[in-house]
């Protein structure tokens, strides 16, 4: 399997709850209790929308077009829930 890094942009949300979109994913909103139920969320739904747009030939997001290799170095800031 192919990977690929997107950025995602998470914000709080009035009621509670966390709100991700990505600027590399047009359409992707996702909500979750914390930062990282959020990011787990929106991965699940990239790969939903990727799978997608395969099944009906629909052209992938640039970032999701150019998936690395395995040989490709990537830098990723990840939640972490401290106590």
């Amino acid at each position: 399997m192919k990977e690929s890094a997107i950025r995602l942009h998470i914000e709080p949300l009035d009621d509670g709850g966390f709100s991700a979109t990505s600027p590399d994913v047009p359409g992707l909103v996702a909500e979750g209790r914390s930062v990282t139920a959020a990011a787990e969320i929106a991965q699940g739904l990239v790969r939903k929308i990727a799978e997608s747009c395969i099944e009906h030939g629909d052209p992938l997001p640039d970032a999701l077009s150019t998936l690395a290799d395995g040989n490709a170095s990537i830098e990723l800031l990840v939640p972490v829930s401290v106590p």
